[in-house]
């Protein structure tokens, strides 16, 4: 084993940030050097409990994962947090404010928080994110977090990445439950009621029970668990604890019925074709044998002459026709 992934492996936080700073590189002369580290890595990964957060702006996602955390963090374990920060169509730019919004859990010595750049992702998670997550298991995490951008029907890529995935709801009844797509509604294993304190319990009541009553019409990711809704303050600390046993004792069912293990199985092989499909958009955009096709069909659907699936099938036998012969 090289001495990188030694320290990743002894808890170096340091070395952590380093490997993922590697992985995340879109230098095409870091990307040997991260597939030689996660490939090292990997014995040393899935023991975790991986799980997905998500919920529509204004929910209070940090503020509700930084609660969580804290408590999971008192309780002995050791957790990773993967905020994604939406990155700017126009300057390509994010924020990555997660890190001082978790300002308590940041400085936890048993936390360790990376805001990322979603990248443009439409899955709400940056291209990189399950092998950052793989390199937070290696470096002993046993709780992972990952935080998606945001809710809607492309934000479901989450629930490929994680063991069970927590949907927030804000405290506003009936309006906010119109307001949750269907699809994300449907791979919720636990959908949490924020803000429920104050003038706001009583309404925050209604809403958790509005949403079990609509749990109770949709399918369930998992056929081995029951959806369920709870209240919570992340301000208050009531309901983290009930929160904590509802996602342990799921995680402990899947494991149990052998479904975790199907799940990640399923689920390294969605990331295989989703990194097929990145890696060959990639080198359909970056080869310099296709540049005068790509400058081509480009300018013709622009211009409305080609449609966009002629000129998608011109690009792919351009590649197919460029790339090297298999040896015999």
């Amino acid at each position: 084993m090289t001495a990188d992934a030694e320290s990743v492996v002894a808890g170096d936080r340091r070395a952590l940030a380093r490997a993922i700073t590697l992985v995340e590189s879109t230098r095409p002369d870091h990307r040997d050097a991260a597939a030689a580290l996660l490939d090292e890595l990997l014995p040393h990964t899935g023991r975790a409990l991986r799980l997905g957060i998500s919920g529509p702006p204004g929910v209070g996602k940090s503020t509700f994962i930084e609660a969580f955390g804290t408590h999971l963090t008192g309780l002995g374990h050791r957790v990773a947090v993967l905020a994604v920060d939406p990155t700017s169509s126009r300057s390509g730019g994010s924020i990555l404010g997660d890190k001082t919004r978790m300002e308590r859990l940041a400085r936890d010595p048993s936390a360790f928080v990376r805001p990322s750049p979603s990248g443009g992702e439409l899955g709400g998670v940056a291209r990189r994110t399950g092998e950052v997550l793989l390199l937070c298991e290696a470096a002993g995490f046993d709780v992972v977090l990952v935080e998606t951008v945001g809710v809607g029907q492309s934000e479901t890529a989450v629930a490929d990445l994680t063991d069970l995935f927590v949907l927030l709801a804000s405290p506003t009844g009936g309006d906010d439950l119109q307001g949750i797509k269907r699809g994300i509604m449907e791979l919720a294993d636990l959908v949490v009621v924020t803000k429920a304190d104050g003038d706001l319990a009583a309404t925050a009541a209604h809403a958790c029970a509005d949403i079990r009553r609509a749990l109770h019409l949709l399918r369930p990711r998992h056929p081995e668990i029951t959806p369920v809704a709870m209240v919570a303050s992340a301000t208050e600390g009531t309901g983290i604890v009930e929160v904590w046993e509802a996602v342990t004792a799921a995680h402990a069912t899947l494991r149990g019925s052998g479904a975790l293990e199907r799940t990640r199985a399923e689920q390294a092989t969605r990331w295989l074709w989703s990194e097929v499909r990145a890696e060959l958009v990639d080198r359909l955009r970056t080869d310099p044998a296709l540049a005068p096709v790509l400058a081509d069909v480009t300018e013709a659907v622009a211009g409305a002459r080609l449609s966009s699936r002629v000129a998608a099938t011109r690009l792919l036998e351009a590649f197919a026709a460029a790339a090297p012969a298999p040896p015999r």
